[in-house]
């Protein structure tokens, strides 16, 4: 199949495919007009790689799976490992969102939204040291 094909049946961009083959995480055939082929095994990839990417893995992870993932003899703590490891990142970032969240939510509640120009928001972005510009 070629790039469109393989491109829809995957889910991930033509572009998104062409950077993939460019890092080296697929090796698609080309035939003799040089266009990209896409066989079984590369769209199998693909979409490997399409579902770690939507869970948030790095190229990097993505690749680190992809060795696993082919290596016959790999150890599933490997495995486990890495992906133990990736959602503790993604726990760290919940809990930078929800004092995201936590902040941004009290900024609203000082702010009394009407025509004057005194904004608590803009003091508190501002920092201490700024809040008379």
């Amino acid at each position: 199949m070629n790039i469109a094909q393989a491109a829809a049946a995957s889910g991930l961009p033509a572009k998104t495919i062409r950077y993939y083959e460019e890092i080296g995480l697929v090796r698609p055939q080309r035939g003799d007009n040089g266009y990209r082929r896409f066989d079984g095994k590369s769209l199998h990839k693909l979409t490997f790689l399409a579902r770690a990417r939507s869970l948030g893995f790095s190229i990097e992870e993505c690749r680190a799976l992809l060795a696993l993932y082919e290596d016959q003899g790999r150890a599933s703590a490997e495995v486990k490992a890495l992906t133990v490891a990736h959602l503790a990142q993604v726990r760290a970032k919940i809990a930078e969102l929800h004092e995201m969240e936590s902040v941004l939510s009290r900024l609203i509640e000082s702010c009394a939204g009407d025509a004057r120009p005194d904004c608590p928001i803009l003091g508190d972005l501002a920092g201490p040291a700024c809040h008379k510009a």
